[in-house]
């Protein structure tokens, strides 16, 4: 058999099943540039060979959840609490806005507060009217009501990213505490509220998860070809030492692994779901400095330079080694070095809507 033919029989496939996506899971060191090169081809064809931004706006960091995994989990007492003022949110979003980032995402720990719910639907509306509705705002606050879901839309917000985390039921439990906030099946309602709502619809999970096997991230995969979600944000699990399931520190001798199998994730899920937008996240620059770069060169389209406020940065740690605060240089507001990516283009002063979305209201008609 010839080098790299074993894969290659697999990426000749119309359709991958579990046993070739795991297949490619575990291909060699060897074999892994064809399949990075198949996924980056797939997605110059279906979605182009732009790189689309989403401007982070981290609100808050206080959050009623207490998942086992997370920096900023309710028990956590060893960080400082904090919420964006107005006025700090709005200067962020106009700053996106100048420096043509098309779009912001707007992030927080967990909150249904009535107050919390009015406060995030006043900004929406009105950074949609200060920049004369041509800022796109997508939102990551967690579960929510089928209401609170509508108020956002209806007052302009237009994608919303809530992540799965894993898509096995029985894992999902060893991450959370066992009580009716974390529930796997209200994860899973709150999606499909989200998508029935009418919002571009974005999930992801954690790849290199305690007790995560490779079945369960063919799993994933399929989960998310099945839920026909238009985009995904995804990254390698990073422990944090003032979480249960990281108290004992960093594991570094797996943090490299996780990186790679990263890198699989992301070009498996563009060949499976070609026209969907994909993040390069912050998660993979923490292992790697060009791992964003490296990301997109596996299919990735999207990324997300920080707009929140310096001062806050240190305050919303999720995982160890989260990198701390750069300011947007107006000269490279991707952030992303061109020469590690070549053949790719920052997409400014647009909102990158995924061709997916289109498609899949188009199926349901």
């Amino acid at each position: 058999m010839e080098m790299g033919s074993g894969i290659a029989s697999i990426l000749d496939k119309k359709a991958l099943d579990r046993d070739d996506i795991i297949a490619l899971l575990q291909c060699g060191e060897d074999e892994a540039p064809l399949l990075y090169r198949r996924a980056a081809a797939v997605r110059d064809h279906y979605v182009g060979s732009h790189v689309y931004l989403r401007g982070l706006i981290e609100y808050s960091n206080i959050c009623r959840k207490n998942c086992l995994y997370c920096g900023v989990r309710r028990d956590n007492l060893r960080i400082e609490r904090y919420t964006m003022t107005r006025e700090e949110v709005l200067e962020a979003a106009m700053t996106a806005f100048n420096l043509k980032l098309g779009s912001i995402a707007i992030q927080s720990g967990e909150n249904s507060s009535g107050a919390f719910i009015d406060t995030i639907e006043e900004l929406i509306s009105t950074i949609r009217r200060m920049t004369d509705n041509k800022l796109g705002i997508t939102l990551s606050l967690g579960e929510q009501s089928r209401e609170t879901y509508r108020r956002w839309y209806d007052a302009g917000a237009h994608r919303y990213l809530l992540r799965i985390e894993t898509s096995n039921q029985s894992l999902y439990r060893k991450l959370h505490p066992d009580d009716e906030m974390h529930r796997y099946q209200r994860r899973l309602e709150c999606l499909k509220a989200i998508q029935d709502t009418g919002y571009q619809t974005g999930t992801g999970v954690m790849i290199g998860l305690p007790y995560q096997t490779m079945g369960d991230l063919a799993d994933d995969i399929i989960f998310m070809r099945d839920f026909d979600i238009d985009m995904c944000g995804m990254g390698p699990y990073i422990e944090h030492s003032d979480t249960p399931l990281g108290e004992r520190g960093t594991d570094h001798r797996l943090l490299k692994e996780r990186f790679s199998l990263s890198l699989r994730m992301i070009a498996i899920l563009r060949i499976v779901m070609r026209d969907i937008n994909i993040v390069a996240s912050t998660a993979m620059q923490t292992i790697d400095p060009a791992g964003r770069e490296k990301a997109v060169s596996c299919g990735a389209n999207v990324v997300m330079p920080n707009l929140t406020p310096a001062r806050y940065r240190e305050g919303y740690r999720i995982y160890e080694g989260k990198p701390g605060y750069n300011e947007v240089n107006e000269s490279n507001v991707s952030g992303l070095n061109p020469d590690l990516i070549p053949g790719i283009t920052i997409g400014l002063g647009i909102w990158g809507d995924t061709p997916h979305y289109g498609r899949r209201l188009g199926r349901k008609k």
